[in-house]
């Protein structure tokens, strides 16, 4: 684990009220330590897309390592004039002592699947709900906001600019690890740099140009500061009429003189598209070809496909605030849902019945697998019973829950559990990986296992989610008896 933010912060409150009055009123049933599934998992991806990307899986766990009630909050709930004494005194001993199965950060993940499980005792299972939510929602969201500013890119490196414009300095700081796990390259944010060691970088704001007595001052003592890294914010007073024309001198009297290269100029406003092509004209007209363009300014995959397919010549692009916020589709709506209740040394399943469709859940403890056609390319996910087997060395017959009726196998196919044990026992099992291995993790996927087709922006393909028979049949038994019950 890195260096945590806030570190005196004892973040075990973050929570619904209703979790604490739940876990009072199942607290006084006497029935606290019967043991429940709840499966996290989410209907539909952001920005109508083929895929999302499962983020925030370490903040969970430093969630449940450091969980505990002080006195402080035992003071706080007993002021509520709601709890029973028994109960406040269970909280002041109280220590996560559940499993939670998951899959690995930075997978690929599609709706309607089991994310993360958690199987523990009723209040532990009850407590961790909304923390367990709100790191997920928030850095999946942002790392698949991410992924798709990236792939709009281009092979253009994309760096996370947002921290001004985020919700808060959390959001500044997790956002900015969730947009480098989404395949940005860096952060301008210093203490998400330091934490999760993403690589940091910055220029000069306005500001700087506005101080000096003129622009030109401001760019040669910024590049007298800086001669091995200087990059010139050109778009103050004029791109074109001044800002360039004091770059290329400042180059030239400046850095050359010392061996040394103009690194890049950054463009903050304007026609991106138009400035760009006609800085680098006079750019290249300077002899400054390795001069790079960044731009930045209320960048996202749709302007900057946009700019590019007007063929503007841009190298980077510093993307803020509608990364940092996903500022289009600002919520991705992870839910956290009762599964099974364990009776008689034995799990049964539990269903929620809607009249929304999308909101009806998948019954029991489950297992989710991945199915690799001959070629390694993931050709659907594949949700069965926790205790079934599930045996591809033959053709293997599976229920597509849109088309039911239709008699299909996967064959030639393997398959790949994604849920793995992250504790067991209230003990920690599973080794976080770094950032950047995260990263690294969700670049290959992308490369050599999901679909191009379900990657594009507009109409992509749309994952298969498939059940076992032994699966969908027993959800189709729960939902005709919950039926003929309320007939």
């Amino acid at each position: 684990m890195n260096k945590k933010q806030f570190d005196a912060r004892n973040l075990s409150m973050v929570m619904d009220f209703y979790e604490m009055t739940m876990s009072n009123g199942y607290f006084n049933t006497g029935r606290p330590e019967d043991r429940v599934a709840f499966d996290v998992f989410y209907r539909r991806n952001p920005d109508g897309g083929g895929l999302a990307i499962f983020c925030g899986l370490e903040q969970v766990v430093e969630y449940i390592q450091n969980l505990h009630f002080d006195e402080e909050d035992i003071a706080y709930l007993r002021a509520q004039k709601l709890f029973t004494e028994d109960f406040l005194s269970y909280l002041a001993n109280f220590k996560f002592t559940g499993d939670i199965y998951s899959f690995p950060e930075g997978t690929i993940m599609y709706p309607n699947e089991p994310i993360l499980t958690v199987i523990a005792p009723l209040i532990d299972a009850q407590l961790i709900e909304t923390a367990i939510l709100l790191e997920i929602n928030h850095q999946s969201l942002i790392a698949t906001k991410a992924r798709r500013i990236v792939k709009a890119a281009a092979g253009r490196a994309v760096t996370d600019f947002g921290a001004r414009r985020a919700h808060n300095m959390d959001a500044a700081v997790y956002g900015a690890r969730a947009a480098f796990i989404g395949g940005a390259v860096g952060t301008a944010t210093v203490l998400a740099g330091q934490m999760f060691d993403i690589p940091v970088s910055g220029t000069m704001a306005h500001s700087w140009v506005m101080y000096f007595e003129d622009e030109f001052t401001a760019f040669k003592k910024y590049a007298e500061s800086y001669p091995d890294a200087t990059v010139l914010l050109v778009d103050t007073y004029d791109v074109l009429k001044s800002g360039i024309p004091n770059a290329i001198r400042v180059a030239k009297e400046v850095l050359e003189p010392m061996g040394k290269r103009l690194k890049g100029i950054r463009i903050d406003s304007g026609d991106l598209a138009y400035l760009s092509k006609a800085v680098r004209k006079m750019l290249d007209k300077a002899g400054l070809e390795d001069c790079k363009i960044i731009v930045s300014n209320s960048l996202d995959e749709y302007t900057i496909t946009s700019i590019l397919n007007q063929g503007g010549c841009i190298d980077s692009f510093g993307v803020g605030e509608r990364l940092v916020t996903s500022k289009s589709e600002p919520v991705f709506g992870a839910v956290y849902k009762i599964a099974a209740v364990e009776e008689n040394g034995r799990f049964e399943p539990r269903i929620k019945i809607s009249e929304n469709e999308e909101k009806i859940t998948n019954p029991g403890l489950k297992k989710v697998y991945r199915v690799y056609d001959e070629e390694n390319k993931a050709v659907a996910d594949l949700l069965a019973l926790w205790d079934e087997e599930v045996d591809f060395s033959k053709p293997y017959r599976y229920v597509d829950p849109r088309k039911p009726w239709k008699n299909r196998h996967f064959e030639n196919c393997t398959v790949k559990e994604l849920q793995i044990p992250i504790f067991i026992g209230g003990k920690l099992v599973y080794d976080m990986p770094t950032t950047r291995e995260i990263a690294a993790y969700v670049k290959k996927q992308l490369a050599e296992e999901i679909w191009e087709e379900e990657q594009r922006f507009e109409n992509p393909h749309a994952h298969y989610m498939d059940m076992t028979p032994d699966l969908y049949d027993m959800k189709m038994s729960m939902l005709h008896e919950n039926r003929e019950a309320n007939a």
